[in-house]
C-alpha cells in the first residue's frame, strides 16, 4: 500500500495529470464558442482545442527538467517523447480525422436510400491543428509554472 502513497507524492505525475485535466476541461468552453452549444462529452473526447496530449507531455518535460535538471537523460527522453506526441497529434491523427470525414461523406452519399454499412459514423475529431497543439504547449507551460510556484 505504500506504493500508492509514493505515487500520490510524485509531483511530476500529479502535475502532468493536472495539466491533462485542465486542457480537457478547456475543450468544453472552446467547443461552445465554435458550436454555440454545451457538450460535456468533449471533456473525454480526443482532438479539439487545446491538445491535452501536448499539455501533458510538455508538463512532463518541464517538471522533469525542473526537478532532475535540464541536462539529464530523463529530460532528453521526455523532450523527444513530447516532440513525437506533438508531431503525431498535428500530423497523423489530424489526417485520420480528415480521412474519417471523407469516408463518412462517401458512405452517406452512397447509402442515402439504401442500407448503411455502419450505424455510427467514424470519429472525425481525433487530431489537432497546429494552433491546437500550440495551445496545448501554452497550457502545459502555464500549469507547470503555477505548480512549481505554489507546490
Amino acid at each position: 500500500m505504500h506504493y500508492l502513497g509514493e505515487v500520490l507524492q510524485n509531483d511530476i505525475l500529479i502535475c502532468s495529470l493536472i495539466s491533462w485535466a485542465v486542457a480537457q476541461g478547456l475543450k468544453v468552453p472552446f467547443m461552445y464558442l465554435t458550436d454555440k452549444k454545451w457538450n460535456i462529452k468533449r471533456f473525454w473526447g480526443p482532438g479539439g482545442m487545446p491538445s491535452s496530449h501536448t499539455a501533458l507531455v510538455v508538463t512532463l518535460s518541464i517538471m522533469i527538467g525542473s526537478i532532475h535538471g535540464f541536462d539529464t537523460v530523463e529530460f532528453a527522453i521526455s523532450s523527444v517523447f513530447a516532440t513525437v506526441v506533438m508531431y503525431d497529434a498535428a500530423g497523423v491523427r489530424r489526417q485520420t480525422g480528415t480521412q474519417a470525414s471523407v469516408i463518412n461523406e462517401i458512405v452517406n452519399r452512397i447509402f442515402i436510400e439504401g442500407e448503411k454499412i455502419t450505424e455510427k459514423d467514424l470519429k472525425e475529431i481525433v487530431g489537432h491543428t497546429p494552433i491546437e497543439v500550440f495551445a496545448g504547449v501554452l497550457v502545459g507551460i502555464a500549469v507547470s509554472l503555477i505548480y512549481l510556484m505554489f507546490f
